[in-house]
């Protein structure tokens, strides 16, 4: 019931007790009904694109739950001086969205691996396998030819489409990887990472694997131990050693298979880039790419925006299409870790990045989609007063002010903060410590948890899902997470 029908309806009843409800009627004026919202009247105008589109973006903020995103709403918000909670970030202006059910065959709370492969093939799988069905057994590799899934990168790729994966994790991670590796243990990034018995039945590694597919236009992310010998330093790499043991040296590899290419280890590199270049290879760090916080100083990597806009870019040049999956990897790295500082700073840098491509594409030919793989049990609560720092302690209302300093306190006598998780690093051992305002503004500071953890565990509640474009207002509802691969085929008009 909305707030004009609930308004009615107790006027009505009131009218009825006194007698009078048989010549009164309630106007939506009368109650406060405003017909010249904008909100409103944008939605009221907006005509659905129906035809298909020529590019697809699809942004996942891993584990980008919505408390993350309502968090890193305020947060963002407090940055730019304002109180926060009525700030929006970029994709909350989208016109359609959806929430999806995240859970994988085999778990109620899901991992990466799993969840990605349901995104991009339209099948639910298990927890930890990359681009295969549910009927193959984790780590086992000798039925991991008969279960590989077809997944929309590969229909794209032969609509003839451009195709680019950014992630500021590793390549070989589990969000990028499922884009074109298929394995039964998505852990297995280079060779010294691959079971025996995978050795013996001739599975290959992730980074092998993206390598021999060959099929990635623009990749561009962290992860050059997984593609270097266990060796010396490679010569002109700013990199420790690598992690292979077979003696390849896979970025050599991708670049005898691709002559025209580029491969780059930092921005300035990656900025020299012509935008006609073919395929470019962007490793910028031996494991996952820094924080967002941690991206400062004349040789700083660079930011997930910027990849964002260089991919753009190079993917549109020669004008027949994209498709471009952006992971704003570290977020989930963060909240592991117990770090809501760096998992909302993350989150705002991805919202940069989704503002960057909706700058520089149309509604009418580019749908974008944000969306995460799964949430994290990251809680924000207490009352804390309007416009109280998000990452700070709990400042009530004075009527419930006890102590006279505006803390809020347990009942352990002791301030807590806005943010904190079921579990994680961050729980006490014993006693809870008497926390102070500088001590938990310090972007170092784990948020204190519940149970006791070495890491953090995901969460299993739904996602949501944010689009714009043509063929986006199919995404509406609750839905199973394999719809996202539905949504980008019908998008692209994809057979």
């Amino acid at each position: 019931m909305n707030d004009f029908a609930r308004m009615t309806l107790l006027l009505s009843t009131a009218l009825v007790m006194t007698g009078c409800a048989s010549t009164t009627t309630l106007s939506k004026a009368d109650a406060g009904f405003d017909a010249e919202n904008p909100v409103l009247a944008e939605r009221i105008a907006y005509e659905p694109n129906r035809a298909p589109a020529k590019n697809v973006i699809l942004f996942i903020g891993d584990g980008m739950g919505i408390s993350t995103v309502t968090a890193a709403r305020i947060y963002a918000g407090q940055l730019e001086g304002k109180p926060g909670e009525e700030h929006q970030l970029s994709w909350e202006r989208f016109p359609h969205t959806a929430l999806s059910k995240t859970y994988n065959t085999d778990q109620q709370v899901p991992d990466s691996a799993g969840t990605a492969t349901a995104m991009y093939t339209g099948v639910k799988t298990r927890a930890g396998v990359l681009g295969v069905g549910p009927e193959l057994v984790r780590g086992d590799c000798s039925a991991t030819e008969a279960a590989s899934l077809e997944t929309f990168w590969d229909a794209a790729s032969e609509a003839g489409l451009k195709l680019g994966l950014i992630s500021s994790a590793r390549l070989t991670h589990a969000t990028p990887a499922a884009a074109y590796a298929h394995s039964s243990e998505r852990n297995w990034e280079y060779d010294g990472e691959l079971s025996d018995g995978a050795k013996s039945g001739g599975c290959r590694d992730i980074a092998t694997q993206f390598v021999d597919t060959n099929m990635i236009d623009v990749a561009l992310g962290g992860g050059r131990r997984a593609f270097l010998r266990d060796v010396d330093p490679e010569p002109d790499l700013i990199d420790v050693m690598g992690r292979r043991t077979d003696g390849i040296n896979l970025i050599d590899a991708w670049q005898m298979k691709n002559p025209g290419g580029a491969v780059v280890f930092d921005k300035a590199a990656l900025d020299a880039v012509p935008t006609n270049t073919g395929r470019v290879l962007g490793l910028f760090d031996a494991s996952h790419m820094d924080f967002a916080s941690a991206k400062t100083g004349p040789d700083r990597q660079p930011t997930i925006a910027e990849l964002t806009a260089k991919a753009i870019e190079l993917l549109s040049a020669d004008g027949d299409g994209f498709v471009l999956m952006v992971e704003g990897g570290r977020i989930d790295h963060a909240h592991h870790g117990g770090n809501a500082f760096n998992a909302l700073s993350d989150t705002v840098a991805f919202a940069e990045a989704v503002a960057v491509a909706d700058a520089m594409t149309s509604d009418a030919d580019t749908t974008i989609m944000v969306t995460a793989d799964h949430s994290h049990v990251f809680t924000i609560a207490g009352y804390p007063m309007r416009g109280n720092p998000i990452l700070g302690l709990v400042k009530q209302n004075p009527h419930y002010d006890s102590e006279g300093d505006g803390l809020a306190r347990g009942s352990d006598g002791k301030p807590y903060t806005t943010l904190g998780y079921a579990n994680g690093p961050g729980a006490a051992d014993g006693a809870r410590a008497t926390l102070t305002e500088d001590e938990v503004l310090d972007p170092a500071y784990r948020q204190q948890a519940t149970i006791p953890m070495r890491g953090e565990t995901h969460a299993g509640e739904d996602v949501a899902i944010y689009a714009k474009g043509p063929r986006s207002f199919v995404v509406s509802g609750v839905v199973e997470q394999s719809f996202v691969h539905d949504a980008v085929r019908y998008a692209l008009d994809l057979d």
